[in-house]
């Protein structure tokens, strides 16, 4: 993955005429923290915390517990949220953070033990107007309810602005659960009415349907009746039906704990989760994992625009390869950008002592992100480049680099 967001903004740096020095500059990240986290049971876990730019405003990103977390792979997500914020035109910059564990080995206790912990390895560069960390793979608002409550008690801050991703009760914003998903709703809607593309009875395959996926094909059919559902997947398998999925009745399945591979109807067909990417669909929505799509599948690609939910679910050559076809594959980093979105509006939220309705934020969030759509869209067409390069090029211009 760093690899890989490495060559993706070298490519747009060369382009911008940009030195090997200064890429090279801008690609170390400017702080590089690491920890043991040492449990009362007497494990050590590794935790890390990578602060890439903040020539925009605050470090911004999440904090994973995942067994694979790594310091590439944090410096990776770390440098892409630099990017992201400054598509996003936010007032911050880019981070990131996690801890090498396994939080389904972990009591609650233990859970707990860890969140704090992490504060207080790293509190003396976190901060408002620090570092903001915010929830990401296996972390949520109560994890962030931890921490911030930590990070209040060791520094006597009292505007909760530290973290972002809690729960309401405790200063997190409305709207932000749904955020990424639906924020992936609204670049999707901008890019086709930028291009003029017929939008009726467009055909939706979403892969993953987890929060983000769930939420994006809650707002697109809400907003277009018009447009199907016709094939989605989780990690058991992928349903197919021609004549559209009732997405309130799937939810309500997945709720139930539902496995896909289980669900039977007669006009429903079952098959491999994998094998979703070759639906005939308009729209492939990949919500799931990174490297869902890459050189050995992507000629099986049908869809004729790719949006990427998750972070990185296309690798930079097939990314490549799609394109010469004439697939477009709106990025992650406008894609996704939701999330940190409503999670910058959140710390506005608790830096100015309010909490603003759900209709104000997503109406905010709407502005943001269909901004930065038109943006990416309109260099995208001057220049005759793909969406990911016009993307990062207006990242890189923002964050004086060039």
């Amino acid at each position: 993955m760093l690899k890989t967001a490495q060559e993706a903004i070298v490519e747009a740096g060369k382009s911008l005429g940009l030195t090997d020095d200064k890429l090279a500059r801008f690609l170390k990240p400017q702080h590089v923290l690491k920890h043991t986290i040492e449990l009362n049971s007497g494990k050590k876990l590794k935790a890390y915390r990578i602060e890439h730019n903040n020539s925009r405003g605050p470090y911004k990103g999440g904090i994973r517990f995942h067994p694979d977390v790594d310091l590439d792979e944090v410096q990776a997500l770390a440098t892409l949220m630099s990017i992201k914020t400054a598509v996003a035109n936010i007032p911050m910059g880019g981070g990131k953070g996690g801890v090498e564990v396994n939080p389904r080995e972990l009591s609650e206790l233990e859970l707990e033990e860890i969140s704090r912990k992490f504060v207080q390895a790293f509190v003396d560069n976190l901060g408002p107007q620090k570092d903001v960390p915010a929830p990401d793979v296996n972390t949520n608002a109560q994890i962030m309810d931890w921490m911030v409550d930590e990070y209040s008690k060791l520094t006597g801050d009292r505007t909760k602005a530290s973290f972002t991703g809690k729960s309401l009760e405790n200063g997190g914003s409305k709207g932000r659960e749904a955020a990424t998903g639906y924020g992936g709703y609204m670049v999707l809607d901008t890019i086709f009415s930028s291009s003029m593309k017929e939008s009726g009875q467009i055909k939706l395959a979403v892969q993953g349907f987890g929060n983000v996926g769930s939420n994006f094909a809650i707002k697109s059919l809400e907003n277009h009746p018009e447009w199907k559902l016709v094939a989605v997947s989780d990690s058991s398998a992928t349903i197919v039906n021609e004549s559209g999925f009732d997405v309130n009745e799937l939810i309500e399945y997945k709720k139930a704990k539902g496995r896909f591979k289980d669900y039977k109807t007669d006009d429903v067909k079952v098959i491999a989760t994998e094998k979703i990417i070759e639906e005939d669909a308009d729209v492939l929505v990949l919500a799931a994992l990174d490297g869902a799509v890459d050189e050995s599948n992507y000629e099986s690609v049908k869809a004729t625009t790719i949006l990427e939910l998750a972070n990185g679910p296309v690798t930079g050559e097939a990314e490549k390869k799609l394109t010469e076809k004439n697939i477009n594959v709106i990025p992650d980093v406008l894609a996704n950008s939701g999330g940190v979105i409503v999670s910058y509006l959140e710390w506005r939220q608790n830096l100015s002592g309010e909490q603003w309705s759900l209709d104000e934020v997503n109406n905010k969030l709407n502005s943001i992100i269909r901004s930065a759509s038109e943006g990416v869209f309109s260099l995208s067409k001057k220049h005759s480049i793909s969406l990911k390069q016009a993307a990062f090029r207006i990242a890189l211009e923002r964050l004086n680099v060039a």
